[in-house]
């Protein structure tokens, strides 16, 4: 019962926070970084405590799919909410919030086979925190990357749109996008260490997937911040390089876990 209404709460104050922000972006409210900081932080605290009440079981954290899925959009809402101090990065929120009512929303729904992490195995849960840290990121990056995409697009066709009036100047744009990719380059960077110190055999059949796509994707991200140094991308091409590498890491992480945990342990 005490995860349900944890779970009910939590979706409330994602809803009422999601609407604040629909109606300041249509011009219909004026949202001070007051309240959305507040409703933010009241959503994130209720998200917390239901991941705490899902995720941990008796000296171990169960790090299922849909479990996996909680703590991701939990801490994607936490980098968004410290951003949004000091960057323009409300119009996020519109995407943010709604994407993690829907990991509650299948955490409650579908039930996945476990995957027990032992609490005393701080090299592994290092090497997923930075794991989890860095998907958090890119996946903010990605979301950065199709505002700036569209905001591109519709500038080059002079198309004053409701989004182009609400969003911040395009270098502006151009820049949180290249902060958010330089963030999670490091953080993936860490994570791949961390899993080969501490992770056995990293390349083992079950892992093999992820971190192949894993370092593909960190390819992708390191051409792109060379590409910026030294062939000034931006714009179009930025949007189109984030979201290659983030399709990747999308698919190294949700793929094989979905595979995985999913069809395979539930056919066996």
């Amino acid at each position: 019962m005490g995860t349900l209404i944890l779970a009910v709460t939590t979706l409330l104050l994602y809803s009422v926070g999601t609407a604040l922000q629909a109606l300041s972006f249509r011009g219909k409210v004026h949202t001070t970084a007051g309240v959305v900081t507040l409703v933010g932080f009241l959503a994130l605290t209720s998200h917390g405590a239901l991941i705490w009440e899902t995720v941990r079981s008796q000296g171990a954290f169960n790090l299922g799919f849909f479990q996996s899925s909680i703590i991701i959009s939990w801490l994607i809402v936490a980098l968004l909410l410290l951003l949004n101090l000091r960057k323009p990065v409300q119009s996020l929120f519109l995407g943010v919030y709604p994407g993690a009512a829907l990991t509650i929303v299948f955490t409650l729904i579908f039930q996945a086979p476990p995957r027990f992490i032992a609490q005393d195995n701080w090299g592994v849960l290092a090497h997923i925190a930075l794991s989890v840290t860095a998907y958090s990121l890119f996946t903010l990056a990605a979301a950065q990357a199709v505002l700036l995409y569209i905001q591109n697009r519709q500038l080059k066709h002079n198309y004053n749109s409701l989004l182009v009036r609400n969003l911040p100047p395009l270098q502006t744009m151009e820049s949180l996008l290249f902060e958010m990719v330089w963030a999670g380059v490091i953080m993936l960077v860490l994570a791949i260490t961390t899993g080969a110190v501490f992770v056995n055999d990293l390349f083992a059949q079950h892992l093999a997937h992820k971190t192949i796509f894993s370092l593909m994707s960190l390819v992708v991200f390191v051409a792109l911040l060379v590409g910026r140094h030294t062939q000034g991308w931006r714009g179009l091409t930025a949007s189109r390089w984030t979201l290659a590498g983030c399709l990747l890491l999308m698919l190294g992480f949700y793929g094989s876990k979905f595979v995985l945990e999913l069809i395979f342990r539930q056919a066996a």
